[in-house]
């Protein structure tokens, strides 16, 4: 909402991208709430969500901008709201046109990443900024809790329940949750992965989608799911698992992490980390088996870094690994995660990687061990629970 109300009115498109029903709309409706609170008079503001019947009609896009531009106030500003654009065909020639108009605010929302894709951006070039839209955090999650509710509490219920802000509503009925969950990433694979790639094998995507919910936090080589899954009978090759693993980041239910030298300053072409936009999802996709809560924090870190912005690399140092490289600009955090660092032998394998790095950027170690901060050789232990809900 801040960014938002940071480049309202200015000449620039608002892209608002995430993962299906993770408030997108919501957000843009809240939004436009606070324009008309400001004073701004509802013949100024347009919107149109693309799911809905009753905007059918305006899939043709030029039935579309003849509409808008028909209903365009010539004095004062008017706000435009698109919700799930990338449903119109040749949107991107609806919104470069009216972005050439000086009394025009956009706002589009959307749930796959062909919104953003190499040949639309290039049209849009220096004329939209991405403000990524994700599940709650946990610090959101917390302020829906019953006042009084421990962070160790509300993180089970976090981690069991997943973070989608309609399972809140429902988040008492455990079955319940599990059917909107389940019917979730049912339209997710369905809608907006098959049916968008014209993937013609289900089962070989929905295998794919267990092994890397499974293996959120390892090292992804595409050859190594790609005979996996040899292994278990299914033919497959290393290119087909890649396209359809694009598809699926292309939809925010998964998103890459790529691994960067920290010496050498360069971002390394070989193996990848995933991971899953809800841990809620997880449990849908591969059930409430327990364990791994390792690697269930590493995720829930990733996105909270996601949220909070700049660019996120998975470190290599010589032969240790960094869970997270963050760069902003010129300046670069790193972060070690690790479910427990109370044995001795454990702390410095973790600290090792950080304490060989050359440079004096912030390094923290993330820990469920609920300790006072302490620091290594500059190195900050925080508790994570502590860390997420922290501004």
């Amino acid at each position: 909402m801040s960014l938002l109300e940071k480049w309202r009115d200015k000449k620039i498109i608002k892209v608002v991208t995430g993962v299906r029903r993770c408030g997108k709309s919501s957000l843009l409706r809240m939004f436009r709430n606070k324009i008309i609170e400001s004073g701004v008079d509802n013949n100024h503001i347009q919107e149109y969500n693309f799911e809905d019947l009753a905007n059918e009609p305006f899939l043709d896009y030029h039935v579309l901008y003849t509409h808008i531009k028909e209903h365009l106030q010539p004095v004062g500003m008017n706000y435009l709201f698109f919700d799930e654009i990338q449903m119109v065909d040749n949107f991107q020639k609806v919104v470069d046109s009216l972005y050439l108009l000086d009394n025009v605010d956009i706002y589009v929302t959307g749930s796959n990443a062909y919104l953003l894709s190499s040949e639309i951006a290039t049209l849009l070039t220096g004329r939209y900024i991405e403000i990524k839209l994700f599940p709650f955090s946990f610090k959101e999650y917390m302020s829906a809790m019953q006042p009084g509710t421990s962070l160790e509490t509300s993180y089970r219920r976090y981690v069991e329940k997943g973070a989608f802000p309609y399972v809140l509503q429902i988040a008492d009925d455990s079955e319940m949750v599990r059917e909107y969950l389940l019917g979730l990433y049912n339209t997710i694979v369905l809608k907006d992965v098959v049916a968008r790639k014209r993937m013609t094998d289900v089962m070989m995507l929905e295998s794919i989608v267990r092994f890397l919910a499974d293996n959120i936090g390892n090292l992804s080589v595409i050859k190594r799911i790609s005979d996996t899954l040899v292994s278990l009978g299914r033919k497959t090759s290393a290119h087909t698992v890649e396209n359809y693993i694009s598809a699926l980041a292309d939809s925010y239910i998964f998103y890459p992490v790529y691994r960067y030298d920290t010496k050498g300053k360069q971002l390394l072409k070989t193996g990848q980390k995933y991971y899953l936009v809800d841990i809620g999802l997880r449990n849908i996709i591969n059930g409430t088996k327990g364990g791994d809560l390792g690697h269930i924090l590493e995720n829930l870190v990733f996105l909270e870094l996601a949220r909070r912005g700049g660019e996120i690399y998975v470190g290599k140092a010589d032969n240790a690994e960094i869970d997270f490289v963050v760069i902003h600009g010129e300046r670069r955090e790193y972060y070690q995660v690790a479910l427990s660092v109370r044995d001795e032998a454990t702390m410095q394998r973790e600290l090792a990687p950080l304490l060989a790095l050359p440079d004096s950027y912030p390094k923290y170690l993330l820990t469920l061990d609920n300790d006072p901060v302490v620091y290594h050789e500059g190195i900050k232990q925080v508790y994570a629970l502590e860390w997420m809900i922290d501004k």
